[in-house]
């Protein structure tokens, strides 16, 4: 389990692509390198992998062909940043939301306004997924645990104080740009019960 507070910035050094797997050899900084053994969870952009090998600093991971069709990851390059975060252990403060790691959808990134001190992304989501957003709902976005703004329709926005641009791949991302999504587990429990019971959540406007 993840906590959606994202640990740091890591670096993508290689790409290695073979028939139905890619292994990424991802560098994390080296305050961050304590107790990581073989077999360790870590999520990267918000997906769940398991370390496979270790070169210093750096760590290697394997994702099959259906996470890299399902994820964002597949797009990953040499000198790519992204966002890290290590499995949560018990004690550990939850900060976020509880995350599985496990991605549900992409979204495209719309818009991107900059008023005073913050800056606020719109993001377009595929409509099967639209049903589980509402405003002030939780969502993670690249791994990081957010509260939802606004919703219009199959989109919605954030709003990202500084220390959270700072922190993530955020303060650098584009109009365009991909991301994962991992929809609230809560929330779509919820809407999924209702829907049974015969109160589904009409499909949004557009």
């Amino acid at each position: 389990m993840f906590t959606g507070i994202v640990q740091g910035l890591a670096t993508v050094e290689e790409v290695t692509a073979a028939t139905g797997l890619s292994t990424f050899a991802i560098r994390l900084p080296d305050n961050r390198m304590e107790g990581v053994n073989i077999g360790a969870s870590v999520a990267i952009n918000g997906t769940c992998l398991t370390v496979t090998r270790q070169a210093g600093t750096t760590l290697f991971f394997d994702a099959m062909q259906e996470t890299l069709s399902l994820t964002t990851l597949g797009s990953l390059k040499p000198g790519d940043t992204i966002n890290f975060e290590r499995a949560a252990r018990i004690g550990d403060e939850i900060g976020g939301h509880l995350l599985s790691g496990h991605i549900h959808t992409t979204a495209s990134v719309v818009e991107i306004l900059r008023p005073e001190n913050n800056v606020t992304i719109w993001f377009d989501v595929p409509g099967q997924w639209a049903r589980y957003i509402f405003p002030k709902g939780y969502i993670a976005i690249n791994g990081a645990s957010l509260t939802i703004g606004e919703v219009v329709g199959n989109r919605f926005n954030i709003h990202l104080i500084p220390e959270t641009l700072r922190a993530t791949t955020f303060g650098a991302i584009n109009e365009g740009a991909q991301v994962n999504i991992e929809i609230d587990s809560q929330t779509q429990t919820i809407v999924d019960t209702l829907a049974r019971l015969g109160y589904d959540r009409p499909a949004p406007a557009s």
